[in-house]
């Protein structure tokens, strides 16, 4: 019986891990980046102590504080910015025909419709908004700059019953 040497073996477990890493840098990076955002903090204030950050499966807050964390992780990388990978949350986060509308707002206001704004926010927080009508309103604000000039936008994101965003607006819903 002859037997494959181990570098006919390595390329379909290269991929297969790289496959698994991509997934999980995707749809995990999200629940990592309040917590590395609150270490990099408490190094600043140094009697302050790292806020926890937790999720819930299936909460709308969770996966809309999952999307903007990525999100704003791959396009906020000045060195790196990974389009890519916002490319792929939007297609796994929005629902086509939402993001259809987006790139249309996008096109036509010159920013970036997620954030809308042209830059990336310094910090950003979600909290729950309640149902509206067979959907769920979730507010999240952004944070641009810092000190006495930071600015803040708060835009109020809509999830269809189903969990994926179905819009982002300025204004509430409800």
């Amino acid at each position: 019986m002859k037997s494959k040497s181990s570098t006919h073996r390595r390329p379909g477990r290269r991929a297969a891990v790289i496959t698994s890493l991509v997934l999980a840098v995707g749809l995990g990076v999200a629940t990592q980046l309040p917590a590395q955002a609150s270490v990099h903090a408490s190094a600043q204030a140094s009697s302050a102590t790292p806020a926890p950050v937790s999720g819930t499966t299936g909460q709308p807050v969770t996966r809309v504080a999952d999307f903007y964390g990525a999100y704003v992780d791959a396009k906020g990388d000045y060195a790196d910015p990974d389009s890519t990978l916002a490319s792929t949350l939007r297609k796994h986060y929005l629902t086509p025909e939402f993001a259809d509308r987006l790139a249309a707002w996008e096109e036509e206001n010159g920013a970036d419709g997620v954030l809308r704004a042209q830059n990336i926010p310094a910090r950003w927080t979600v909290t729950d908004n309640g149902a509206v009508g067979n959907g769920h309103e979730v507010i999240v604000t952004l944070t641009f700059g810092s000190g006495q000039t930071a600015q803040k936008t708060k835009l109020f994101v809509l999830l269809e019953r189903y969990d994926h965003i179905a819009d982002i607006e300025t204004t509430s819903a409800r």
